[in-house]
């Protein structure tokens, strides 16, 4: 080994079972179903995005409450949503059940799905896959139960948008575990290309925007911090200074993409749409 190897420093492995383990507690936190509803309009075009064709067996994977579920059901495919978050599936399951839409439900973990290889016509996930620690085995995941030919279908935040800069902000207040790869990573071409080239004919990524409204920046940071998972157990986590300093950094990220003038909130969230057909 020359001299210039032993001096490298070495990159610290994160312990991605204790990684999932905390944000297990933190989406089962709150109740994000709250905040998931109102991103609806996202599973639907995401939906018509893959061009999902009635009949097709679909898989939601980190499912949360169900909005790619309840827009692939809504159109007559066969349709199993899946988190690791029983109250989400309960939610979605409730969800399902006042549109008399028949889905099913399983728990399961993005990381290693219960299925067989190339189960699936569709596989989908909105805000969801994107979280998990290991990055490269929930790819390889989707991939693996998604039949040739067959389509996975993706919204993920971008890191430039404004959950991407909400997930930085928090970050400087408290620091992510070392070696841990963003989730926002998910939202580029680049790392879609790197997780999923060597199994795909295609892919296709296109950024959107997907608009929160709320009545205030007062409501939607009481709406976060008592729902969001990530943002509830932020602020849990810090002090009364720390949190007071959280405050401020997120109001001002409000603040800066906010588009409305009437003390509403109007802010634009790029995600990126991708289509990824399995070779």
């Amino acid at each position: 080994m020359s001299t210039a190897a032993a001096l490298k420093p070495t990159v610290p492995q994160p312990d991605l079972t204790a990684v999932k383990q905390r944000q297990h507690g933190a989406w089962s936190s709150g109740d994000y179903a709250v905040v998931g509803t109102t991103l609806q309009i996202v599973g639907e075009q995401l939906c018509e995005a893959v061009d999902i064709r009635a009949g097709s067996k679909v898989l939601d994977v980190a499912a949360g409450n169900g909005n790619a579920t309840l827009a692939a059901a809504r159109r007559w495919c066969d349709v199993t949503s899946t988190d690791y978050v029983p109250a989400l599936l309960a939610r979605g399951r409730e969800r399902a059940a006042a549109e008399h839409l028949t889905v099913e439900f399983r728990e399961a973990d993005a990381e290693a799905l219960p299925f067989a290889d190339a189960s699936y016509d569709v596989v989908l996930s909105t805000f969801g896959v994107m979280f998990t620690p290991d990055q490269d085995k929930a790819a390889s995941e989707l991939a693996r139960v998604c039949r040739s030919g067959g389509k996975i279908g993706l919204a993920n935040w971008t890191p430039q948008g404004f959950i991407g800069q909400l997930f930085k902000t928090i970050g400087k207040h408290l620091p992510p575990p070392a070696g841990v790869k963003s989730p926002a990573l998910w939202g580029t071409k680049a790392r879609l290309d790197e997780m999923f080239g060597n199994k795909a004919s295609e892919i296709a990524a296109e950024q959107r925007m997907f608009v929160f409204r709320y009545r205030s920046p007062d409501h939607w940071l009481d709406v976060f911090k008592t729902f969001y998972g990530p943002t509830l157990k932020a602020f849990a986590a810090l002090d009364e200074t720390g949190q007071a300093a959280l405050k401020r950094d997120l109001l001002a990220l409000l603040g800066e993409f906010n588009h409305a003038d009437d003390g509403t909130i109007v802010v634009h969230s790029e995600y990126l749409e991708a289509v990824i057909t399995k070779r």
